[in-house]
């Protein structure tokens, strides 16, 4: 499967949320592959179908490398714990910023598999994080709006700087 374009913010698909699942079976195995090719390329732990431009609920996680990939179709967060942790996130539409976000610490998730079953599962720590990340993604909320404004601030300037960099060596 390809390894498709990354959509950058402030790309304005990556604040709409992305409708529930309609496509066939073969489409959603299809849609899914592209999305881990590009997540290995790209080195991310985690990649939904917005971040490719596409308005459908997949996620991708690997948060190793060497792990195998977990694939969620239409993924929801169905509890949250009171206890919360503190981990750093980014994302590939706005690489070289990263900042802590503070999320519940165990959450479990409704989704369904490759194979349409209805599954769900209790994640804790960074899968936990992640998981939050990316379907906060699906519903169209990017992870600096998980910012007190004075941080999301500092992190939009940080990357308008490193965008211009980028582009000042392009030339």
């Amino acid at each position: 499967m390809p390894v498709r374009p990354l959509v950058f913010h402030p790309d304005p698909r990556l604040s709409r949320p992305a409708a529930p699942m309609t496509l066939s079976p073969e489409a959603v195995r299809a849609l899914a592959d592209d999305v881990l090719d590009t997540l290995g390329a790209v080195g991310a732990m985690g990649l939904t179908a917005p971040h490719l431009g596409v308005p459908e609920r997949i996620v991708v996680i690997r948060l190793q490398p060497d792990e195998p990939a977990a694939t969620y179709v239409d993924p929801v967060v169905v509890w949250a714990s009171d206890e919360r942790a503190a981990h750093p996130e980014g994302s590939v539409s706005m690489p070289g910023v990263i900042e802590p976000v503070e999320r519940p610490a165990r959450v479990r998730v409704r989704y369904r598999d490759l194979d349409g079953a209805e599954r769900e599962e209790e994640a804790e720590g960074l899968r936990a994080a992640c998981l939050q990340h990316e379907i906060d993604q699906l519903d169209g909320v990017f992870w600096t709006e998980r910012l007190t404004r004075l941080r999301r601030d500092k992190a939009l300037k940080r990357f308008a700087k490193l965008k211009g960099q980028a582009g000042r060596k392009g030339t």
